[in-house]
């Protein structure tokens, strides 16, 4: 077997309409299909990424909130890659999205920073 890339990420929110509204209006992600589950009570969104990976958003009543402070196991976070860090994060900044400090790695040498997303999701940005 030889895994080639990462088809997509999946992320369950809590509020589907700002969830869609943080991902396609502020990320900038174009939606390639939305469906609503009647049977379920569930949307899905599927989102484009620039390499042709794709982020999933499913909603489902009642889903229980992620641990994550202090870190709990599993997926730690989600990163993007971008150009230039500081462009990125003065957009974010301006779309009222709380972005941390840009930091930089110690083993690469490259620039990073992390943001949530509504439903406090980690979500990094390290400068390609």
């Amino acid at each position: 077997m030889k895994l080639l890339a990462i088809h997509h990420v999946a992320i369950i929110c809590s509020d589907y309409q700002r969830a869609k509204h943080f991902y396609t209006q502020i990320l900038k992600l174009p939606i390639i299909h939305e469906q609503y589950r009647a049977e379920r009570d569930s949307y899905k969104l599927d989102l484009a990424l620039p390499d042709g990976s794709q982020i999933e958003l499913f909603s489902f009543v009642g889903a229980p909130k992620r641990p994550s402070y202090p870190e709990a196991q599993g997926l730690r976070h989600l990163a993007f890659a971008v150009a230039d860090i500081s462009h990125a994060k003065a957009y974010l900044e301006e779309h009222a999205v709380a972005v941390e400090e840009i930091r930089v790695d110690e083993i690469t040498g490259k620039r990073f920073t992390f943001f949530a997303d509504p439903d406090d999701l980690p979500l990094e940005l390290y400068e390609a």
